[in-house]
């Protein structure tokens, strides 16, 4: 959620901060603003509405033209979309952009009230703009080192100072911000995307660090203003793997991606054909020590961890609790020492999910972290990590980062079932070769797509309906029905096929659509009896099964036909159908697939 940018070089600032801003669209935003350094002065613009506008705006008014300055796209919190509330903020002789949300704004803003400092917007950032103008004594560092003592929340900022032409500054707590190093030139972004064309070697901020850029490269502080020695990494993607690759939407492409993803997931962590997750610090010794896990995520993350816990439950016969991170903290969850969390997240900054971990940890827990942001903050938080090889996702509606968190729960069973002896090596592996052929399955599944198209030209004009399944399916009804929700604006929900008769059933009118996921031998004839008690109340049901299921014609209206497979992986394999059936949803209603309203990819927000 909101994009921040940066830059200090030779290059044309507006065009670079424009692009960096172009690259983080997928974070969700409704304004757009960047300020620029132009003749020796700030020179500010900013619209409300999308990075369209801005520059609509620029035409009209004139682009700055510099080669310093900070740019953003805002997603509201305090106060609404509007030109005035766009960021950047001016403070007098401060200018900011600001990712996070400040919780004690308002004591700030009454403070500076009472010393005659007026205001122009509703916005907890011009808070921290008007408190910066405040304190300013000459020195930045010190400035900003003193003034973010007295903030609670969570930042990132860009800052600029009308009388420091020639530097960007940049603090953060909590929200993601790195440092980017070209020649000659640096940046500031809340993400390594924003500035891939342009250098691939960055700094990762520890909180309250203090970076400033330069055309002589980046100076880093602590919070008291001592300098410190960071360590550059290098980002292991390239402009191409960002690109759509002829792909008409980044969602489609990163759907076709999940074969190559899984295989770099697994393959490195498979060795004499067993699961090894040692450099993940994550031995069998360990495993065995573990009496509880809890998984802990939120959105299509968590739907991977339900995927898990069926999985764990069933193989090792360790008991699994999966909670949604923003409700975890507030139950008094019951976790302490000899439990394993596990913390599931594709950007690794996700803000429930990293309050949730401290708190396991805080209670006594270790921590385990999948997520797929090398140096992210759960990542560096966590006390083991695995990382999820599924490159950059763009797309908000996540796939290929949902397809590898699975990929890894499966390993992290059958692993953990060899650990405690539920399962011997022979069977180990042979559910490790499964794993394997997972990939060139869902590739049979892409080449033969065609069907998926015409079960979403069915449902464009439906206002609402139902996916069901029973078992594992019913994990997998969850995340078809969240994909489908929030790229076409479709209402629909998700139940467990048993559930039907205890209320839900009634909402089935004639011609609703109703998904019925039946991939699990042992449930087949009951779910099919579920499938048979709405088609009676005129549903249209739409059946995703195995190619060589049977089933009475009269009780679907269509299907989509599925390779043959090992039960307990056809959640790897079902969830592409419904992926693309979102997808063609979406697409046929002329909805924009990558970046749907109201959606962030990172949620960095409580």
């Amino acid at each position: 959620m909101c994009g921040i940018v940066g830059y200090v070089g030779k290059r044309d600032c507006t065009e670079v901060l424009m692009n960096g801003l172009r690259k983080l669209e997928y974070r969700g935003y409704d304004s757009a603003g960047i300020a620029v350094f132009q003749n020796g002065e700030i020179t500010v613009a900013k619209s409300k509405g999308r990075l369209d506008d801005l520059e609509e705006r620029m035409k009209q008014d004139g682009a700055p033209i510099g080669q310093v300055g900070i740019g953003h796209t805002r997603w509201a919190t305090h106060g609404e979309p509007s030109d005035v509330n766009s960021h950047p903020h001016s403070g007098g002789r401060v200018t900011i952009v600001h990712n996070g949300i400040i919780e004690n704004y308002k004591e700030i803003k009454d403070f500076l009230i009472t010393k005659g400092v007026s205001f122009d917007s509703d916005t907890d950032t011009e808070v921290v703009a008007r408190l910066l103008d405040y304190r300013y004594n000459g020195s930045p560092i010190q400035t900003i080192s003193e003034t973010v003592r007295d903030l609670k929340g969570s930042y990132a900022l860009g800052i600029i100072f009308a009388d420091h032409p020639e530097q960007v500054y940049t603090v953060r707590c909590e929200s993601p911000l790195i440092v980017g190093v070209g020649e000659l030139e640096s940046f500031i972004a809340s993400d390594v995307l924003a500035i891939i064309e342009y250098t691939r070697n960055y700094y990762l901020l520890e909180h309250e660090e203090i970076a400033v850029l330069g055309r002589d490269g980046v100076h880093i502080y602590d919070a008291f203003g001592q300098p410190v020695q960071k360590e550059l990494k290098t980002a292991d993607w390239d402009v191409e793997t960002i690109g759509k690759g002829g792909y008409a939407h980044f969602m489609l492409k990163e759907i076709h991606e999940q074969p190559t993803a899984i295989r770099n997931t697994i393959r490195p962590r498979i060795r004499d054909g067993l699961p090894n997750l040692e450099e993940c610090g994550i031995t069998l010794e360990v495993l065995r020590a573990f009496r509880h896990i809890h998984i802990i995520a939120c959105g299509t993350a968590m739907h991977a961890g339900t995927v898990g816990k069926y999985v764990i439950e069933k193989l090792a016969c360790v008991q699994v609790t999966v909670d949604i991170a923003s409700e975890f903290r507030y139950r008094d969850p019951l976790v302490g020492e000899g439990d394993l969390v596990i913390i599931i997240s594709q950007s690794g900054e996700t803000a429930d999910s990293l309050v949730a971990m401290r708190l396991a940890k805080k209670l006594g827990a270790k921590t385990l972290a999948i997520v797929n942001a090398m140096g992210s903050s759960i990542a560096r938080e966590a006390d083991m990590l695995i990382y999820t090889y599924a490159g950059p996702e763009i797309a908000v509606a996540s796939t290929k980062a949902y397809m590898v968190q699975i990929a890894v729960m499966y390993l992290f069973a059958f692993e953990l079932a060899l650990a405690v002896g539920k399962i011997d090596e022979t069977k180990c592996r042979s559910f490790v070769h499964l794993l394997e052929q997972t990939p060139d399955v869902i590739s049979e599944i892409l080449n033969h797509k065609e069907q998926t198209q015409y079960i979403a030209s069915s449902l464009i004009t439906a206002d609402s309906l139902l996916y069901i399944g029973r078992g594992l399916d019913y994990a997998l009804s969850m995340e078809g029905s969240l994909k489908l929700k929030e790229i076409s604006y479709i209402h629909s929900e998700s139940y467990a096929a048993g559930e039907l008769k205890h209320g839900t059933i009634s909402l089935i009118t004639e011609n609703m659509p109703v998904i019925a996921v039946a991939t699990q031998k042992a449930l087949w004839e009951k779910t099919i009896s579920n499938i048979k008690e709405v088609k009676a109340r005129g549903a249209k049901v739409i059946l995703v099964c195995r190619k060589s299921d049977v089933v009475d014609k009269d009780a679907v209206d269509m299907r989509f036909g599925l390779p043959d497979f090992d039960d307990m992986l056809m959640p790897m394999i079902a969830v592409v159908p419904l992926q693309l059936i979102a997808y063609y949803t979406s697409v046929l209603k002329g909805n924009d697939v990558d970046k749907p309203r109201n959606l962030a990819k990172s949620v960095t927000v409580e």
